[in-house]
């Protein structure tokens, strides 16, 4: 008799088979691919020994016999002698329209818009960022296959915490593209809290503070055994590393009475000579900052200091962002045990020094602040991929805006709150506004905002072949499913005929992190006044339902009424819609109340004559 295979659940089949899953750290500057080998997770290794690839795609010319594309270091060499065609940080355009992408005109590329997306003009035609992501990524999954000599089961890609749905999708998008299977997104903090805290045991409370080539993260976790529960997430992902070489390069340049570099090479190479002077800066007190600019060398001494004061505010903008993320956590900085500092730009001492100062205790940087995403990422795939027994670890994530759908009045209904927990799934009942409808129109909005102009439009759907009812019969359960990936899916069902619609939130690509950061000011500098604009238009939907239903039932059984008793009711149902226009939530919430109280009689006797109407011709008996 056979032997029938068995297996744990979340395991293989074959307890000798193990799946080729992987980590990815798709990054701004660099980017690395990680896995789980003898029970270790380790970043994989080019034929020359490099676990690093730098984030640089090159295009041939295809008429001159270019072989397609360069990427990596190979790239990178040619930065300088072909710049049009070489592209670096692309991770900042993606899910990005031209005009949300920081200092555009400074790359040494050309961006230009298309249908509301940035696309990259090159010599081999127009490229997306995610088709130069895609590069990339299947550069890092070449090397992962041939490093096991088996093709990948899937990877586990990480994402800056504060990617919107829209960078989500791109990223998603740009995986398809290298033909890998995508096992889920996380978010960096969260990858590199998995590297730390399962190398090191640690519990508590813990601030990541991830400072990339292009992308800033600060988020608080708490961390137990095996949960990794993220308490609140911020940040800037257009700011970074880069951005610290840039301020250093306009620094130069404005020392030596210069002003823009016009010619693109030359702007590249003051790019790579600003990151190679910040690098030597981190050992050496004074570096010299040589290179050309129209032609003529250009010589000029930087000390620590003077990098220091040039990028002093973007140093403070990221301590900014920490405060805001620590009242968000309801956490103090004395309550947080560890500060895990994450991206290669961390290495700085500035950085180093200032986020010491700011939570009064060194900042923790035993693991490879290059490294440590890509290592976390591994040891999750390596879980989700049924490799380990590690399938327990359990990762709680956080949506960075609030989701919710439009009401009566232009007002938000918020579903899922910022910082909730994912994956999660939330539903809320609605009903109808007029009778007979049968129809609903959904509007999904993103934003911390009570009214809906002031928030970020996500989609639209209806919901057709509700039953006719009168106002306010229909139930109507919306739902929200967020899912691991941080992906967002829609539905409406009317309960009692079962008609349903749903729709997944794919949005138009593009939501800045100005925005992001503007739309969670605006949520406390305005809270006073979104606080009166709701009751006011909240006061205006319950005024206008009010003179709906009176004259409706005027129109129906007025004959109950005595001349000047509908004379009344007319005169303060004329009041209340004289209100309307102008009139303060006060007044029009009072003679609303006026309305209620002077139809109270009327409703009355129309609820009489309901009854006589029911018990008309029957006997006491059947009743």
């Amino acid at each position: 008799m056979a032997l029938l295979q068995i297996s744990e659940p979340g395991q293989s089949l074959d307890p000798h088979q193990r799946r080729i899953a992987v980590g990815i750290d798709l990054g701004t500057t660099h980017s690395l691919v990680a896995a789980v080998r003898h029970g270790v997770s380790e970043c994989l290794p080019d034929l020359q020994g490099r676990v690093i690839l730098p984030s640089v795609v090159r295009y041939l010319d295809p008429q001159a016999g270019g072989a397609g594309r360069q990427v990596g270091f190979e790239a990178l060499a040619a930065q300088i002698g072909d710049p049009a065609n070489t592209i670096s940080s692309v991770k900042r355009l993606m899910g990005r329209s031209r005009a949300q992408v920081a200092d555009v005109d400074k790359l040494s590329y050309t961006v230009v818009d298309d249908q509301g997306m940035a696309v990259i003009d090159t010599v081999a035609g127009r490229k997306t960022p995610m088709e130069v992501s895609a590069e990339i990524l299947a550069t890092l999954r070449y090397r992962a296959e041939d490093s096991f000599d088996d093709e990948l089961f899937g990877a586990v890609i990480t994402v800056p915490a504060y990617f919107d749905d829209a960078q989500r999708q791109a990223t998603k998008d740009a995986a398809q593209l290298a033909g890998i299977p995508v096992l889920r997104l996380i978010n960096e903090p969260t990858a590199a809290a998995i590297a730390y805290g399962l190398d090191n045991g640690a519990e508590g409370v813990y601030a990541i503070y991830d400072l990339g080539g292009g992308t800033f993260d600060i988020s608080i976790l708490r961390l137990t055994r095996g949960v990794f529960e993220v308490l609140a997430t911020g940040g800037d992902s257009a700011l970074g590393g880069d951005d610290y070489d840039q301020a250093l390069a306009d620094w130069v340049l404005q020392a030596q009475g210069l002003g823009p570099v016009a010619d693109a090479a030359e702007r590249a190479a003051l790019h790579r000579e600003a990151r190679r002077v910040k690098e030597q800066l981190s050992a050496h007190a004074e570096v010299v900052f040589h290179t050309e600019v129209e032609g003529r060398p250009l010589n000029q001494r930087v000390r620590v200091e003077d990098f220091e004061a040039c990028t002093a505010a973007l140093t403070a903008r990221t301590l900014a962002a920490v405060r805001k993320v620590l009242r968000d956590a309801g956490v103090g900085k004395d309550e947080v045990q560890g500060v895990v500092m994450v991206g290669g730009s961390t290495r700085m001492p500035v950085i180093r020094r200032a986020v010491g100062e700011f939570f009064g205790r060194e900042p923790l940087t035993d693991l490879n602040p290059d490294e440590v995403v890509a290592l976390g990422a591994a040891v999750q795939a390596n879980a989700l991929a049924g490799n380990s027994r590690e399938g327990d670890l359990l990762l709680l994530d956080v949506i960075p805006l609030s989701l919710g759908i439009e009401t009566m009045g232009g007002l938000v209904e918020r579903i899922v709150p910022r910082n909730s927990t994912i994956p999660t799934a939330r539903a809320q009942d609605f009903t109808t506004y007029q009778d007979g409808q049968t129809a609903l129109a959904l509007h999904v909005v993103q934003g911390e905002r009570d009214l809906v102009a002031d928030c970020r439009s996500l989609a639209r759907f209806t919901l057709r072949g509700i039953p006719p009812m009168a106002a306010g019969a229909a139930r109507i359960r919306v739902t929200f499913t967020v899912d691991a990936d941080g992906l967002l899916a829609v539905s409406a069902r009317e309960q009692v005929s079962g008609v349903e619609a749903s729709i997944d939130v794919k949005p138009a690509y593009g939501l800045s992190d100005e925005q992001i950061a503007t739309m969670l000011q605006d949520s406390f500098s305005t809270a006073q006044q979104d606080m009166a604009a709701r009751a006011l238009v909240e006061a205006k939907v319950d005024a206008d339902r009010m003179i709906a239903a009176t004259r409706s039932a005027v129109a129906a059984d007025g004959d109950l009424l005595e001349p000047a008793e509908r004379a009344a009711i007319d005169r303060l149902v004329d009041a209340l819609q004289a209100l309307l226009p102008a009139g303060s939530a006060a007044e029009i919430e009072a003679a609303t109340d006026a309305l209620a109280k002077g139809t109270e009689p009327f409703a009355a006797q129309r609820m009489n004559r309901g009854i006589q109407q029911a018990l008309a011709g029957r006997k006491v008996e059947e009743v």
